[in-house]
């Protein structure tokens, strides 16, 4: 198909763990939740047509959590694309545990990890789980013993890969003497780069780097905003051009935008295809700098 039909294969592609293709620009699933990542979605119609449009656009990554309603988002993703594409990885996370909306505890026991990590399969209705990313690490539990949990579940057949998900560079040379990591997930975004040196060290490991909260745009929306300048000029949303500078800022970087519209799922999926000229990475990338 062409880029006009499958906008999201615009944004290349990247070798997870240096054997598994996936497109550069994935969707996340976080939104696909009621308030508080907690519960159904209002519309669980939509956010169905919502996933199935996402592959149809071309987009083979998509990121998910167990932590997600709970297991609302994998609960959808299995209804709305199962028997899934070969080419379709889905990436999900174990490591947090959700006592009502919008509370995130981390529970890194080695017992609780194995347990959600079975659950995953369960309700994604996967035999093994192309990217298993730790969703915090528990500081109360020593990180041998978590990701040591992961390992065994890998040499299992139950994980192909094992990620991360907000740590420091310190903490991700700590994780690869136990396990071999093959991504990172951080805050990341044009207002927030404060995890420059993690994307750093990504960029240097052959790591993907999976920004969350990508389009955190808020900070530059303003009026005087070279953002809302320079879409205004291109006669293209701020959104779309927050993911196309991503998209240019490093060639490890996989943004997962999430929504939980088809309108907003095109739109940002369209970002894919813009290509800025020197100037506008630049202004751009000075705006919060």
């Amino acid at each position: 198909m062409s880029i006009t039909q499958q906008p999201a294969s615009a944004s290349g592609s990247f070798l997870l763990g240096g054997d598994l293709p996936v497109t550069r620009l994935g969707y996340g699933t976080m939104q696909l939740t009621g308030p508080g990542v907690w519960g159904d979605p209002k519309d669980p119609a939509e956010a169905v047509r919502v996933l199935r449009r996402a592959v149809e656009l071309g987009i083979t990554f998509i990121d998910t959590a167990d932590a997600y309603g709970p297991f609302t988002a994998d609960l959808l993703l299995k209804e709305a694309l199962h028997p899934y594409p070969d080419d379709l990885v889905i990436a999900t996370k174990v490591g947090l545990t959700r006592t009502g909306p919008s509370e995130w505890i981390p529970v890194g026991r080695p017992e609780y990890l194995r347990q959600q990590v079975e659950l995953n399969l369960r309700h994604l209705g996967l035999e093994r789980i192309d990217l298993l990313q730790l969703h915090r690490i528990d500081p109360k539990v020593p990180l041998a013993e978590q990701l040591g949990e992961l390992v065994a579940l890998q040499n299992e057949g139950k994980i192909r890969h094992i990620g991360l998900s907000e740590v420091s560079v310190a903490e991700l040379e700590e994780a690869a003497k136990i396990a071999r990591i093959v991504s990172v997930q951080n805050l990341f975004n044009l207002a927030d780069r404060s995890a420059g040196d993690v994307l750093a060290y990504a960029e240097a490991n052959n790591l993907a780097f999976i920004p969350w909260f990508p389009l955190a745009t808020g900070a530059l929306a303003g009026e005087d905003s070279p953002l809302t300048k320079i879409a205004a000029d291109r006669g293209v949303a701020p959104s779309q051009l927050a993911l196309a500078w991503l998209l240019r800022r490093s060639p490890a970087i996989l943004p997962i935008p999430g929504t939980s519209s088809v309108a907003h799922l095109e739109e940002n999926t369209v970002g894919a295809t813009l290509e800025l000229t020197d100037e506008e990475y630049e202004a751009l990338s000075h705006a919060a700098g």
